[in-house]
């Protein structure tokens, strides 16, 4: 072989190697995600939170004045949790067999066996109108988010003992926690801000969301440190979890409550009820986002829960009727629902 042969060979490789190693590096395209069925419960009242256990067998549903809960093969109804007045949120201590409840007009948590959804005892919390409720395993802390006093109620998870009350810069929405023990929060107020709790010390700083206004929904990537906030101007803002610096923010779809994070395919999920979608975001690095797809859902569904091992999301919605006329109290009132029209949808890649 003559030099001038050796050398062009020799390029050829390098640049099959190079192109090989591109292709392993890059990012796998994203699940092309449609709503592939959809569940009619019915039932009267509202809803806020869903909520998944861990083993992906049962979904529970925040209605009202109960948790409805279903079989996630069929959709089966397999029990109902009440009374739990006014319930938001769900959260689960499996290592305590244990579950509870977030009750907004009662200002109480309701702590129900896990396995049998037997009631076993209501409490109080120090705060009005909890809302979002989160169990962190660390310290084995129970945790409400109390929108009507803008502070946190942190338990005995064991005891179920208020051990303190913790004030926030404003009224809190969704929450987080990462393995350290630190519990993130979305202060819901007009100029964006993300709350940091430390679990054990229950000291608290704030950080605030550039081009974010009124959060809601919150995610964590916890392998990058990365925080994902929904915000009402239809932004999702992603936050270094350890710095509290903005790496990015994406365009999203109107009237979001909810996010979610899909740790094996790298998607951060945005549910917006106003306009009916799920947005679909690809994470091709830490700081790098893109949206890869809007997936039609329904209008008012809003609010998902994520099943990790078949990359199934649920959605909650109901058909809508006329808004009430507005009032003082209520300047914005929310439209009626159709009675009987509540839905679960489940969103899954084809």
């Amino acid at each position: 072989m003559s030099r001038k042969s050796g050398f062009v060979l020799f390029v050829l490789l390098q640049t099959a190697a190079v192109a090989a190693s591109a292709a392993d590096n890059a990012p796998l395209p994203a699940p092309d995600y449609r709503v592939s069925r959809s569940w009619p419960l019915g039932g009267s009242g509202g809803w806020d939170y869903l909520a998944l256990e861990a083993s992906g067998a049962r979904l529970f549903i925040s209605r009202g004045d109960r948790v409805d809960v279903v079989e996630t093969v069929s959709g089966k109804p397999v029990g109902s949790i009440a009374p739990t007045s006014g319930v938001h949120g769900i959260a689960f201590a499996p290592a305590l067999s244990r579950g509870f409840t977030s009750n907004g007009h009662s200002d109480t948590v309701t702590v129900f066996e896990l396995d049998s959804l037997r009631l076993i005892q209501e409490v109080p919390v120090s705060g009005k109108k909890p809302d979002a409720i989160l169990y962190e395993p660390r310290y084995n802390r129970l945790i409400t988010a109390n929108g009507g006093s803008a502070n946190l109620s942190v338990l005995d998870a064991g005891t179920l003992q208020i051990t303190a009350t913790v004030p926030l810069p404003g009224p809190p929405e969704f929450m987080a926690a990462d393995a350290a023990g630190m519990v993130y929060v979305n202060i819901e107020t007009e100029a964006g801000k993300l709350a940091v709790v430390d679990a054990k010390s229950l000291s608290v700083k704030a950080w605030p969301l550039p081009g974010c206004q009124n959060t809601t929904g919150l995610a964590l990537d916890a392998g990058h440190h990365r925080l994902f906030s929904v915000c009402a101007n239809q932004v999702m803002a992603v936050t270094d979890s350890l710095s509290g610096r903005q790496v990015a923010r994406v365009i999203i779809g109107s009237g979001p409550d909810a996010a979610v994070f899909d740790s094996d395919l790298g998607l951060v999920f945005s549910s917006n009820g106003q306009d009916g979608t799920l947005t679909v975001i690809q994470e091709d690095s830490p700081d790098e986002y893109r949206v890869v797809a809007t997936v039609t859902t329904q209008v008012s569904a809003r609010t998902m829960a994520l099943d990790p091992a078949t990359h199934r999301i649920f959605l909650s919605a109901a058909k809508l009727g006329a808004a009430p006329p507005a009032t003082e109290e209520q300047p914005h009132p929310r439209p009626s629902i159709v009675p009987g029209s509540f839905t679960i949808l489940v969103a899954q890649p084809k």
